[in-house]
């Protein structure tokens, strides 16, 4: 599908600071692991499909984040797809730099589990 018909279809629902925003998972395109979940707007989804690396809307900043731009880490997009619902996006990525996604520094932001 082309991005412009697929960007008509993504619902951006949920509200913040007067900003409409779609979660957007990240996972690691080699290893299947899930990296991280940020927000997108449209704008951060174009700003993304134009320069193939990944531009989340900051909520706490209020501004648009370049994933790397300070700390290296740069996920370039391998592919991406909206659910079912059109309502979350997931990325599919290849990161550079120390291959870490998390501010905290672990690889993953999913990294406090829980025992069954």
């Amino acid at each position: 599908m082309k991005f412009e018909d697929l960007i008509k279809e993504v619902k951006f629902e949920v509200e913040f600071g007067g900003v409409k925003l779609a979660p957007a998972i990240v996972q690691d395109a080699d290893k299947g692991d899930v990296l991280m979940m940020a927000w997108m707007n449209e704008e951060a989804l174009r700003r993304t499909h134009e320069c193939g690396e990944m531009v989340f809307w900051s909520r706490s900043r209020k501004e648009y984040w370049h994933k790397g731009d300070t700390s290296g880490n740069v996920m370039t997009v391998v592919e991406w797809a909206a659910d079912c619902d059109s309502d979350a996006l997931l990325f599919k990525v290849r990161m550079k730099g120390p291959q870490v996604a998390c501010h905290t520094g672990a690889r993953s932001c999913f990294f406090k589990t829980c025992d069954k």
